[in-house]
């Protein structure tokens, strides 16, 4: 198969060009040549940038997957602690929405009325405070 230019990668990843030049640039695509003045990929760059878009939604720094991507094989314990810190986002997302409906569908006059809220609203405060101090 022959290598497609940055125009046609860029199309076919839903990316622009410039994105794909900072990520040659990062180091976690590489181009073969060039034709004129355009940059020449590979075709199986569209799987890579794939990889790319997954460890991005999941997360990762394209520094932590420029890591990944330089082995043999994609880092299993990363992977491991990244899908449980996403268990730990997931769990407090969780309890925000449970809040959020609580404070929708609450039947007192006003939600500062609501002991539930109220309790909700002093977590809340409490870990701004905590991450504040930790910093």
């Amino acid at each position: 198969m022959f290598d497609i230019d940055i125009a046609e990668l860029a199309k076919r990843a839903g990316l622009r060009a410039s994105t794909l030049r900072f990520y040659e640039e990062k180091g976690l695509i590489a181009s073969t040549g060039r034709r004129g003045l355009k940059r020449l990929f590979a075709p199986d760059t569209t799987e890579r940038l794939s990889l790319i878009a997954l460890g991005r939604a999941s997360g990762f720094s394209l520094d932590e997957i420029a890591g990944m991507l330089d082995g043999p094989d994609i880092d299993r314990d990363r992977l491991r602690a990244k899908a449980a810190d996403l268990d730990r986002k997931i769990e407090q997302l969780t309890r925000m929405r449970d809040g959020l409906r609580h404070a929708a569908d609450c039947g007192r006059p006003t939600l500062m009325g609501c002991p539930h809220f109220l309790r909700i609203v002093k977590v809340a405060g409490a870990r701004r405070r905590y991450r504040a101090e930790a910093v």
